[in-house]
């Protein structure tokens, strides 16, 4: 029988960076991975990151739809009409704001019978852990019946932080094995059975939140992206981007994660949907995305004059 595994997480916790580790693992061991991946806007984005790894017919984006109500039909079809192979395993990985309890509750009825029960993984950010002001509850929620604890970004971070961050998560689910993202393999992932955990309820609003996309332009220099991130409101917690920046031979893709931290990296190969600046939060707008983009590359072209004139 396949394996279903869900990966939540809250927003930025690096849901995404360990699933690419479980899939280069599968791979690895001649597994057959089948990805579904769901966001609120365009979750083709970080779908195309995995196509060098799968062939894309394994891979299936969920874009706009809250897989944990609305949209779990449409993931239980697509997870019933993945095709049979030899030593397969489904990795489904949930938008940052899932309720992650009512996603388990439904998605585990009318699963065909050639799947194990899912069994749910959290992905648990130290640094940033119920430090999310309003949303602590629903980044707690998203623990409640995980079987594995993933702890990552631990760098720099305290011993004794990470003990209050663990015996926190022990509190709120005791049964749940704890462990460090470098420390987790695929070969441990057959045995985990799921959680029998009974979870406090969360006020299913919590989990729907505002999100826009714009298109967004070739960027003249790498400030731009943060002439934009910065230029975004507190609220919106999540900023994504794809394009390309100044003579760079390839895609850039950034994001500014909710604690305010700012990444930029290579994008692996084309997105297929064109480049793209995304924003999950409230006062996520379409317009104010294209005002902030605009306003960008007017400030990049000042910036060019007068680097002109002092030359």
């Amino acid at each position: 029988m396949e394996a279903i595994i869900v990966i939540v997480g809250f927003l930025g916790a690096g849901k995404t960076t360990l699933l690419k580790k479980l899939v280069d693992n599968a791979v690895e061991r001649d597994w057959n991975p089948f990805v579904v991946l769901n966001d609120y806007e365009n979750a083709n984005l970080d779908v195309a990151q995995l196509s060098e790894k799968i062939d894309s017919k394994w891979l299936k984006a969920l874009s706009g739809s809250c897989i944990c109500c609305s949209g779990i039909s449409e993931l239980r079809d697509s997870v019933n009409r993945i095709p049979e192979r030899k030593n397969g395993i489904t990795f489904v990985e949930a938008n940052g704001t899932t309720d992650a309890c009512s996603l388990m509750g439904f998605l585990g009825v009318g699963i065909d019978e050639r799947f194990l029960p899912p069994v749910q993984i959290s992905v648990v950010d130290v640094k940033n852990w119920q430090l999310r002001g309003e949303h602590n509850e629903l980044e707690a929620n998203q623990i409640q019946v995980s079987s594995i604890l993933v702890l990552t970004h631990e760098s720099g971070i305290e011993s004794a932080r990470i003990e209050a961050v663990k015996t926190q998560l022990k509190a709120l689910n005791p049964s749940a094995k704890i462990i460090s993202a470098d420390e987790l393999d695929i070969t441990q992932l057959p045995e985990v059975a799921p959680s029998e955990n009974s979870a406090t309820k969360l006020d299913h609003h919590k989990a729907h939140w505002a999100s826009s996309s714009a298109d967004l332009p070739h960027l003249p220099d790498y400030l731009c992206v943060k002439d934009i991130c910065d230029a975004l409101p507190s609220t919106i917690l999540r900023i994504k981007g794809c394009t390309t920046i100044a003579n760079e031979p390839h895609y850039v893709y950034f994001e500014r994660c909710p604690d305010g931290e700012v990444y930029v990296r290579p994008y692996r190969g084309k997105p297929d949907t064109g480049t793209k600046l995304l924003t999950i939060g409230p006062g996520s707008d379409k317009a104010l995305l294209e005002q902030v983009i605009k306003n960008a590359l007017v400030t990049a072209k000042q910036r060019k004059s007068q680097k002109a004139c002092n030359v």
